[in-house]
């Protein structure tokens, strides 16, 4: 019974070590990685060599599916792209399988002992960070020397040797109990690799190995799809598609097991090493033979997977992936997509200000009222999503980013809320009391507006881009608008000062409008602040005069005051 546990005990350990390296690649290097997968569409040859590179360093065709699902669903690159950089994803995996086929005993104490000081003496820094990977590297390499150690004393008793013996000679079995195992523990290549390791140590036949190792492939291809079962059509192309491939690949591999098992025999000297070769060589194969029906794959899981009809009534693409939260860099930029639709709901809102204004559109009004509501629900969706992120596992600036877009939707949230009580200002204070501006009034307001709409896209340009230069703009024009105000403010006074029929009428509506409008413009260009802060733009005080006399000096002597 203890060697049971302590073989069961090692596959955890192998299990566990492969999702610390994944994750802690992922934290690494994950915005560099997204970059190369980013970059590399350009033709098959390059897509799939950046799939096989970028899938070495995570170890997990899985997450390198999430990122490029993700891309094909927001429509920057074809489903055809796509699928050769999951054909080069899964020779990666297979690579990293033969690299850990060697001995690695002699690596595996230095691993964990460097990663651990590493991990311990700067933990919050990148240092610390590759530390968690080495140590990742460590406990797989631990665990196979583990699973060996644990298997021996259980292939010496009769017992499991008389249930060895009696195992049927099933291929699809075989290949259903690799699937299943792959999706248990989210990991093709601990599957991979502990079936080597206990076909090596006799307790598994090596044509049972073989049909593990297709079941560990095409639970890979389950897996991804698996990940992205609540995501959009768009996003399930890809996992689609790869599946397809290795489901193919599988069946033509099953007829012809036997022949690649004595082709093994004669390229490998042992049985751990035939396994791993075959694993590698079933992918090299599917790379080779469908490199050139991407296309066509391509386009038919599109066939398949049709984008939803846009219509009124259709429910909109949304960019907050839950499969995206196990990358941080990548659920970080879900959330920036879509705080960037927020802001498109709001900009819908204000633009339809001046109609309501000008046309008395009661309906319209209330129309853009209700859209606060989708406002304040994409607030509370992208919060909520935001706080789902570790920010462990973020870097510097990937936690800057997260903070951007929080202070983004707390200020679209806020914009929102104002358009609606000036629609309601306007329904109330003109439009049901049947009153008019005047038309020098009005085209104050229609100015204001207008800059208004030009000051708010120019925001989302800083919100997406983070430039210096229009950061700076766009900080300039808060002081722009606060002169407008006080211009406007002033012209209107005077005209009630001429007995301006029209203008008295509507004052006090015509003073809230201004107000309203600043207090906008004020929260558009509180999106300039993070940027100018980052590059050191801005200074501790507005005041001019550094050397005014404080408060307490200014006070006269009486102390009745």
């Amino acid at each position: 019974m203890i060697h049971l546990l302590n073989l069961l005990a090692a596959i955890s350990l192998l299990v566990w070590g492969t999702h610390i390296v994944r994750t802690g690649v992922l934290r690494v290097f994950g915005e560099s990685l997204r970059g190369v997968l980013a970059g590399s569409f350009g033709n098959r040859a390059s897509a799939l060599l950046a799939g096989l590179g970028v899938t070495t360093v995570v170890q997990s065709s899985t997450a390198t599916c999430l990122i490029v699902s993700s891309f094909v669903g927001k429509g920057l690159v074809t489903s055809a792209a796509a699928l050769a950089v999951m054909l080069g994803a899964d020779v990666g995996t297979a690579v990293m399988a033969v690299a850990f086929s060697f001995d690695l005993s002699w690596l595996s104490p230095l691993l964990i002992f460097v990663g651990v000081l590493l991990f311990i003496s700067r933990q919050d820094t990148v240092a610390g960070r590759i530390g968690r990977v080495l140590i990742g590297l460590g406990l797989i390499t631990l665990a196979l020397q583990l699973i060996v150690s644990a298997t021996r004393p259980l292939t010496d008793s009769p017992a499991v040797r008389a249930l060895l013996v009696a195992l049927p000679d099933e291929v699809l079995l075989d290949v259903l109990v690799g699937a299943v195992l792959t999706v248990m523990s989210y990991s093709s290549l601990a599957i991979v690799l502990l079936t080597a390791t206990l076909a090596s140590s006799g307790m598994l036949p090596v044509p049972v190995a073989l049909g593990l190792v297709l079941g560990a492939n095409v639970g890979s291809g389950l897996l991804a799809l698996v990940a992205t079962g609540g995501a959009p059509p768009q996003v399930r192309r890809l996992p689609l598609g790869n599946l397809i491939f290795k489901a193919v690949g599988a069946l033509g591999a099953m007829a012809l097991l036997p022949q690649a098992q004595a082709l093994m025999q004669q390229v490998a000297p042992n049985v751990h090493q035939q396994v791993v070769l075959f694993h590698l060589g079933f992918n090299l194969l599917l790379a080779l033979l469908f490199i050139g029906t991407t296309g066509l794959v391509g386009r038919s899981v599109e066939r398949l997977l049709k984008e939803p009809a846009a219509n009124a009534g259709a429910t909109r693409l949304r960019h907050l992936d839950p499969s995206a939260l196990a990358t941080p860099s990548l659920a970080i930029s879900c959330a920036a997509r879509e705080a960037l639709h927020q802001a498109d709901v709001v900009e819908t809102m204000l633009r339809g200000i001046l109609p309501v204004l000008r046309d008395n559109d009661l309906a319209l009004s209330e129309q853009l009222r209700n859209l606060d509501d989708t406002v304040d629900e994409l607030y509370s969706a992208i919060k909520f999503y935001l706080t789902q992120i570790s920010r462990k596992a973020l870097s510097e600036r990937e936690g800057k980013r997260w903070t951007d877009i929080v202070s983004f939707t707390i200020n679209m949230e806020q914009i929102g809320d104002i358009i609606e009580r000036v629609l309601k200002d306007i329904e109330d204070k003109k439009i049901r009391k049947g009153r008019t501006l005047s038309d020098a009034g009005m085209a104050e307001i229609v100015h204001l507006h207008e800059r208004l709409m030009s000051n708010l896209r120019l925001g989302m340009s800083v919100f997406l881009d983070g430039h210096v230069r229009d950061a700076t703009k766009l900080l300039e024009e808060k002081a722009r608008f606060r002169d407008l105000e006080h211009q406007y403010a002033g012209a209107h006074i005077a005209r009630l000062q001429d007995n301006t029929a029209r203008s008295i009428e509507t004052s006090a509506l015509h003073l809230d409008l201004i107000s309203e409008l600043k207090r906008i413009n004020s929260h558009i260009c509180s999106i300039a602040y993070p940027i100018l802060e980052s590059a050191g733009a801005l200074t501790k005080t507005r005041i001019r005069n550094s050397r005014l006399l404080p408060l307490s000096s200014q006070l006269p002597d009486d102390p009745a005051i």
